[in-house]
């Protein structure tokens, strides 16, 4: 069985597993931590590209070291071959660990079960602990594997009643300059975003990362549309179509009206991100009465996850129940 200790050095993998969010695709963000006499000896996450994988990464770090230490690693170690580079769990087998905690097991028919056998046929303790914050850390993996599609972020700047834009004259956005960069760092953590065709006409977003140092993470730009795509798109014809986007772990759905009503009446929202202003805007400019906090508050569908202020602004995180 885990231990309390277990859970908190696997919490710390699945946080480190973020530095590989989105950049390890196609394969999974990973976190390993190797622990000796309760010190971090050495630590690694997927780099990008998919290699090295996590577990590599921090053996290769330990060197020696890693004889008698535990590891801790968020997904159960690779048993397969590939062109690429070695399994993980032959890596690990071979290195000397006394010890190794997996937070959440691989679905691929390739490991699934298979890398846990192997460190355990080598004679290594292994404990299989089911982590929450591990499955969170994989959740672009593991919706892929379980759903064959990418995981789907709806994000949306709402009004305090329910409307995506501010009055006629009030200038572009409905949020403020700290909402604004938080969504930044939100896209940064997206494979692919996409928008509807009245955003595309009406805005021209850029649909980028312009924080200092990440631009390099701008998300490729996706088109509902059922016609052709501009220069820099690519076009998705249906929010069912998203099973064919490859490489594609985590989609963000950025607007406006018409392709978040379609993603969610298609069942194909997995988390809101709601950046609620405080302003009121009267009118008949697009709402969505159903993201309002009374509707997500009686609703059995959605559930609160975080809530924090950006500025003037709060962003509110809803997981699908």
């Amino acid at each position: 069985m885990p231990s309390s200790d277990d859970a908190r050095w696997l919490g710390a993998a699945a946080r480190l597993a973020a530095r590989g969010v989105p950049l390890s695709r196609p394969n999974p963000a990973v976190g390993a931590i190797l622990v000796k006499d309760g010190m971090v000896i050495a630590r690694g996450w997927t780099q990008p590209g998919g290699r090295p994988h996590a577990e590599a990464a921090a053996l290769a770090a330990a060197g020696e070291a890693a004889r008698g230490a535990t590891l801790y690693v968020t997904l159960e170690p690779c048993a397969h071959d590939s062109e690429r580079g070695p399994d993980c769990a032959g890596l690990v087998a071979a290195s000397g660990v006394a010890r190794v905690v997996i937070g959440c097991p691989d679905p691929d028919p390739r490991t699934a079960g298979a890398g846990a056998a192997r460190l355990r046929d080598a004679g290594i303790e292994v404990t299989e602990a089911d982590s929450p914050e591990c499955r969170a850390s994989l959740i672009g993996y593991l919706t892929r594997a379980s759903k064959a599609r990418p995981h789907v972020t709806l994000k949306l700047a709402l009004s305090a009643d329910g409307h995506l834009s501010p009055p006629p004259g009030e200038g572009q956005w409905l949020t403020g300059r700290f909402a604004r960069a938080h969504v930044h760092a939100m896209r940064a953590r997206m494979d692919a975003i996409v928008v509807g065709r009245g955003t595309l006409e009406a805005d021209q977003p850029r649909l980028d990362v312009r924080l200092p140092g990440i631009e390099a993470r701008s998300p490729a730009r996706w088109l509902m549309t059922h016609g052709a795509a501009p220069d820099g798109w690519q076009p998705l014809p249906s929010p069912q179509a998203i099973t064919a986007m490859q490489r594609v772990q985590y989609l963000m759905v950025e607007g406006g009206a018409g392709a978040a009503n379609a993603f969610l009446d298609a069942g194909l929202v997995d988390r809101l991100l709601l950046y609620r202003a405080p302003q009121v805007v009267t009118g008949s400019g697009p709402a969505l009465s159903q993201l309002s906090e009374a509707a997500l508050a009686g609703s059995c569908e959605w559930r609160l996850i975080d809530t924090r202020q950006l500025g003037k602004d709060v962003l509110q995180v809803y997981d699908r129940s």
